[in-house]
């Protein structure tokens, strides 16, 4: 929707800072910040350290470890000012409120084209995807601001927001919430020139009554689209004439669609699923086009209409964007694949650690049916806890048997109290081991794994199977 054009700018100065917040500066006005960051391990030299008081620690605990970490400033609340002053330094009455305010003034300062992705699942790589074909535009190039892993919350999507650079072509944010009432603040936060929904899927369904108060919820991300902005909805969606309905009520008048529905606006015509990509022919509203993406998956390449209608909202180059996604990468903890060392050889590793709700998992499972092992390999699952699913969670579990079945998965280890109940309905001959200790079944895997097989790690956070992907990742099978 903007016109791309090139800008250098430090990232904020300290006047900028204290006007867009209202703070005090301390030690001296002329100096300027290159990044912010609220963790004081992972401070950059340059950085403005926010010292955001949270629900186990207090960032204010930490400004001397971001200072010698390389901070060039630290935002600090006025209470606390005795005890963080020992540098440049802004004084605020909230740290967090702050951090708001500077988003806000970051997102009216810029002439980005802002796009704000929500859904149950998919997300992140939604939101990677969308980053690497926008990155693909002639002058965009380094200009495209995105969240960072997945920094969707309250804090997480202002911290995002407040990094993009003055001079950014486009920013891309992702947004996610657990309870209703999250996603309406931040996507005022962010006024996206387009919002994009993923899919609505029984994800947090612990705190819902149903998945379309989880549909409610998303289309919270309507209320902050600027005037003339747009919307992108999942025409497959059972719930898409509520999403629809709900765009409508919010003001928005342009509304995409994309899937295989015949109505879809951004429709999958034909796909040809492969262990290392799949090709696509769509149709863009009428204009046949197809494309490559080299991610597997029914999921990513469904997302990906998604991406290019919000991409063709933007009014940029679509077939630039579409021959982007034949180098797309994954990201770690979201369908990375690797190469790992093992006793006599090597094996392929999926990593889906990062997280898992019963859509993601399905079409993870689906996804390694993809994937050949070697001479004498097995398909191998290694399962975490699927969490936030209430009082389901256990039949959730169960429902998966068929999946794993499907998937011609030669062997499952699990971990979790919740997958025990999986587990308790595989047939034995598949049956890896089990384990409540993510540490033993780690060990357990890495002891058993073979060359040429194929190992997919998939489970929420919390359940901590991800131990599993460190541990072969680090050769702990030699």
């Amino acid at each position: 929707m903007n016109a791309i054009s090139t800008i250098t700018l430090p990232l904020w100065t300290a006047a900028e800072i204290a006007k867009a917040t209202g703070g005090a500066i301390i030690g001296g006005p002329e100096w300027s910040v290159t990044g912010i960051s609220i963790d004081s391990r992972t401070i950059a030299k340059g950085d403005l350290f926010v010292a955001i008081v949270g629900p186990v620690m207090d960032g204010h605990d930490f400004t001397a470890a971001a200072r010698a970490a390389g901070a060039t400033g630290c935002l600090v609340a006025r209470s606390r000012l005795n005890e963080t002053q020992a540098g440049p330094t802004i004084a605020v009455d909230d740290t967090l409120v702050a951090l708001q305010d500077l988003a806000r003034a970051a997102r009216r300062r810029s002439n980005a084209s802002v796009v704000a992705v929500t859904g149950s699942v998919g997300k992140t790589g939604t939101k990677e995807m969308l980053s690497h074909c926008l990155a693909a535009q002639t002058g965009a190039e380094g200009r495209v601001s995105s969240t960072v892993g997945n920094l969707n919350n309250h804090w997480g999507l202002p911290l995002s927001l407040a990094r993009m650079p003055a001079d950014a072509a486009f920013g891309v944010f992702e947004v996610g919430m657990n309870h209703a009432g999250e996603i309406e603040p931040l996507s005022r936060i962010a006024a996206p020139d387009v919002a994009l929904i993923t899919a609505i899927e029984a994800v947090h369904i612990e705190f819902f009554n149903s998945v379309a108060d989880i549909a409610r919820a998303k289309a919270e991300i309507f209320a902050g689209v600027v005037d003339g902005g747009a919307a992108v909805l999942p025409r497959d969606s059972e719930h898409y004439d509520l999403l629809r309905d709900l765009a409508c009520d919010a003001g928005i008048e342009r509304i995409v669609s994309f899937g295989r529905h015949r109505d879809a606006d951004m429709r999958m015509l034909e796909i040809d699923l492969g262990d290392d990509g799949s090709r696509l022919s769509v149709s863009v509203e009428g204009t046949p086009l197809s494309y490559r993406v080299a991610v597997p998956g029914a999921h990513v390449a469904s997302n990906s209409l998604g991406v290019l209608a919000a991409v063709n909202l933007l009014g940029v180059d679509v077939d630039a964007a579409a021959s982007a996604l034949d180098t797309l990468q994954p990201v770690a903890g979201r369908g990375r694949r690797l190469d790992i060392a093992v006793e006599g050889g090597t094996a392929l590793l999926i990593d889906e650690a990062y997280n898992a709700s019963p859509a993601s998992m399905r079409a993870a499972m689906q996804t390694a049916a993809l994937a050949c092992p070697g001479t004498d390999g097995r398909r191998i699952a290694v399962l975490g806890d699927m969490l936030e699913l209430g009082e389901v969670g256990e039949a959730a579990h169960e429902a998966l048997v068929d999946t794993v079945a499907d998937a011609g998965f030669d062997r499952v280890y699990a971990t979790g109290a919740l997958m025990a109940s999986l587990w308790r309905m595989l047939p034995t001959d598949i049956r890896g081991a089990h384990s409540l200790d993510p540490e033993e079944l780690a060990r357990i895997v890495a002891g058993e794994v073979r060359p040429g097989d194929v190992i997919m790690v998939k489970g929420s956070k919390g359940s901590l199977v991800s131990r599993v992907v460190e541990r072969l990742i680090a050769g702990g099978g030699l």
